[in-house]
């Protein structure tokens, strides 16, 4: 009796290992088709992936001899720059300076005639509106002078 029982015992056993065996091979049926599925998407991407960064880095390699380009016509505008102000710098200024001092030399000898009209006189410490106030008094009295004189 001890016998059939290990014996069923044993059968059940088995037939409990192979039931576990039998999904454990699904299972592994099921992951190796998701390997063959992922690998055969994960190629093509990865092989765009690689033209994408080579075409990055073609795009990166212009821009940085678009940089140094633009580096050398800076440094060669800064040269430029420093031999026009060198080269030209000191008569300009010469010729400024003439040229201020005959505006000058001028202006000084039209100052000697008597003007048409009466240059402005800033006054200080009155705010404008009063100051207005005052050269209107003024012109008003100046009117009535000159009528009286008539």
């Amino acid at each position: 009796m001890a016998g059939i029982l290990v014996a069923v015992f044993w059968a059940i056993l088995v037939s409990f290992l192979a039931v576990a065996l039998a999904r454990l091979a699904q299972t592994l049926r099921a992951t190796t088709k998701l390997v063959a599925d992922v690998t055969e998407q994960a190629v093509p991407l990865l092989n765009d992936a690689s033209a994408a960064v080579r075409s990055a880095q073609t795009q990166i390699d212009r821009v940085d001899a678009i940089a140094s380009d633009v580096q050398e016509v800076t440094s060669n505008a800064s040269a430029l720059s420093t031999t026009v102000a060198s080269t030209f710098g000191g008569p300009l200024v010469k010729v400024a300076a003439f040229g201020y001092g005959v505006r000058r030399a001028l202006t000084g000898r039209r100052e000697d005639r008597p003007s048409a009209e009466p240059r402005r006189e800033v006054i200080v410490g009155r705010t404008v509106p009063s100051a207005r106030r005052v050269r209107r008094a003024q012109r008003a009295a100046d009117r009535a002078h000159r009528e009286k004189g008539n």
